[in-house]
């Protein structure tokens, strides 16, 4: 027998729009047609010969369409879905959480052919098997079967009342509605609830604005698909659920929203981020089986860390401690709050190290076990840490960073075993060593990810999803010296500020007032190299570096006397000087059409020696291509 579709599959969806499990699910087998790729998920048409219903499959279907398992006008078996409604349309989308491949593609598109004479047979069936039964219950005779009411006397719904009435919260909330996957959750979607682990909890921050001060957290939750999705609380919100959120953790979370994710700072792999406010509910999942998994890790060896540095990019290392230094207190600028960092060395089977910067909370309690315990040489694995250029390579915590010793993973147990057979007599060197004559030019990592500036400016796509990183060797070409080069910042937190009613100058972010202020680069200029030219951004810090001065030098300049010449030849000095600079692309959209934008995130003068090296290996690769 032909495979087919299921009949009146697309009815039995629309009647059942949030079915309570997968077993109350009957066999929906429908035909993929119009299937094609919508932003990073694949969207089809649910077929079952008389109706259609648009659909999106979940991600993770889309290595099984790649790899053609899944085809247009194949078959498949719906195993669980969610309905939800199109804003401002009366249609329905059909969101597909679980499925199978049934068949490939199919020769054409099924379409129903109703018969009526085999129709009416098919509804007359029932009614004949019935009547059969009874004339069966009929015949017997002599036998009379009477309830004992004595015995039940409850009904199945006190009975369902009362066991519900026993159990936890958690548990009457996973009986009361379904739990959804959270690849099935969006925007426009009404009432639901999600089971998953705390996998990642950021500390409690405090920030200031317009409209006042408030506190805020994040966390990284995970369902049992692997899912995650990042969930932030303001204010009440972040107050009331602080203390409830544990590090790994099941619970049951509903009444939340969500929004599409910022891709700029977003931290999972999730198009969607979720906020939970004062009225959302969270209850632990308690006293049951839970087969959420553990933190997961996606380690990078030391001596890769190269190309994250400066990035928006986390990573995860593991790696054996070498030292741990004592706490030491460094004094925030923004409001000369003393803040705790502890420095670790940390090594792995490349035989690199890298230093480790752990703050606040983390400098004072596992930094404080990693200290007593530094002599045994422990495993650490270190979740979502910050590369900045301290020293070459450097790592840093942030608020939602997490660390485990000596993890039961076998990624640990590896590194314990070479270590202790082969790394503890090695000779370890640091990752930053050799990557520049000096930690403070910021030349490390310009050997790195290098390209031409044909290669960002012919491929319209970079940055698209995601910032994009690049190393280049140019000459700045050109500075405008007619363009506004810079801002009147704040002394205290370099935001911008306005010229206050009277005298003095009005700080919207920290809400005071100053009698002075200083000038911040924000400049535009023109690089070239040998096969291109592009237009780039550059801040502050790196526009003192291609100028040579600081933005009030340059202004005292322009100003004194009219020297418009004097400031004009030192934009001109600037020009035709060879630099190394790191930059971002990004995708930035100007009168609905989108643009590529180029930042310089680092610049560095040429150091010959180290350059002469780098050219050396491309030519050792282009005579050995791997």
């Amino acid at each position: 027998m032909a495979k087919s579709v299921s009949q009146d599959a697309i009815s039995t969806i629309l009647a059942n729009p949030s079915p309570d499990s997968s077993s109350d699910i009957p066999e929906i087998i429908v035909q993929v047609l119009d299937l094609k790729l919508t932003g990073n998920r694949y969207t089809f048409n649910a077929s079952d010969g008389k109706m259609k219903l648009r659909a999106i499959f979940p991600s993770n279907m889309s290595s099984e369409i790649i790899t053609g398992s899944v085809q247009n006008k194949g078959l498949v078996r719906i195993l669980d879905y969610t309905l939800n409604d199109i804003p401002n349309k009366s249609e329905k989308y059909l969101i597909v959480t679980k499925c199978e491949v049934v068949s490939p593609a199919l020769e054409t598109e099924i379409k129903a052919e109703v018969e009526t004479e085999e129709h009416d047979t098919v509804l007359k069936k029932p009614k004949l098997e019935y009547e059969a039964r009874y004339e069966a219950k009929a015949d017997v005779s002599g036998i009379i079967l009477k309830p004992k009411q004595e015995i039940v006397s409850k009904s199945a719904a006190q009975i369902v009342h009362e066991q519900r009435a026993n159990m936890a919260p958690s548990s009457r909330m996973a009986m009361t509605r379904r739990v959804h996957p959270l690849v099935s959750l969006n925007p426009y979607q009404g009432n639901w609830m999600i089971k998953v682990r705390l996998t990642s909890k950021g500390n409690m921050r405090t920030y200031k604005n317009a409209r006042g001060e408030g506190c805020v957290f994040n966390v990284e939750l995970t369902d049992e698909d692997g899912t995650q999705i990042q969930a932030t609380m303001f204010n009440e919100a972040a107050r009331k659920f602080y203390e409830k959120f544990q590090l790994g953790k099941v619970y049951y979370i509903s009444r939340g929203t969500l929004k599409v994710a910022n891709k700029q700072f977003k931290t999972v792999q999730n198009d969607y981020e979720m906020t939970l406010n004062e009225n959302s509910v969270v209850e632990e999942a308690s006293n049951e089986e839970t087969f959420i998994p553990e933190t997961k890790f996606n380690f990078v060896p030391i001596d890769q860390l190269g190309p994250y540095v400066n990035g928006r990019e986390l990573v995860d290392i593991i790696g054996v401690i070498q030292s741990v230094n004592t706490v030491s207190n460094i004094k925030r600028r923004i409001d000369n709050e003393n803040i705790p960092k502890r420095d670790l060395i940390v090594a792995d089977e490349t035989k690199k190290t890298v230093v480790v910067s752990l703050w606040n909370e983390l400098a004072n309690n596992v930094g404080q076990e990693l200290f007593d315990n530094a002599d045994k040489s422990p495993i650490v694995a270190i979740k979502s840490l910050k590369v900045g250029d301290f020293q070459g390579v450097s790592l840093s915590t942030l608020g939602k960073s997490s660390v485990m010793i000596n993890p039961d993973i076998p990624e640990a147990k590896k590194l314990r075993s070479w270590y202790d057979s082969e790394g503890k007599g090695s000779s370890m060197a640091s990752i930053g060593l050799g990557l520049s004559p000096s930690s403070k030019t910021g030349a490390r990592s310009m050997y790195t990810d290098r390209v031409s500036l044909t290669h960002i400016t012919s491929n319209p796509s970079l940055g698209d999803e995601k910032p994009a990183f690049f190393s280049i060797k140019a000459f700045v070409s050109l500075i405008r010296p007619e363009q506004a080069m810079w801002y009147r910042a704040c002394k205290t937190c370099n935001k911008k500020v306005t010229e206050a009613v009277g005298s003095g100058y009005w700080c919207e972010g920290c809400q005071k007032n100053d009698e002075e202020c200083n000038l911040r680069y924000i400049m535009v200029s023109k690089i070239s190299d040998t096969r291109g030219e592009a237009w780039v951004s550059a801040f502050n810090e790196e526009a003192e570096k291609i100028v040579g001065c600081s933005a009030d030098e340059l202004d005292k300049l322009k100003s004194e006397q009219g020297d418009i010449d004097g400031y004009q030849q030192k934009l001109k000095e600037a020009t035709w000087v060879p630099h190394l600079f790191k930059v971002s692309v990004t995708q930035n959209e100007y009168n609905n059409e989108k643009r590529q934008r180029i930042t310089v995130k680092a610049v560095a003068p040429i150091n010959f020696a180290e350059e002469s090296r780098f050219l050396l290996e491309e030519i050792k690769k282009m005579r050995n291509p791997q």
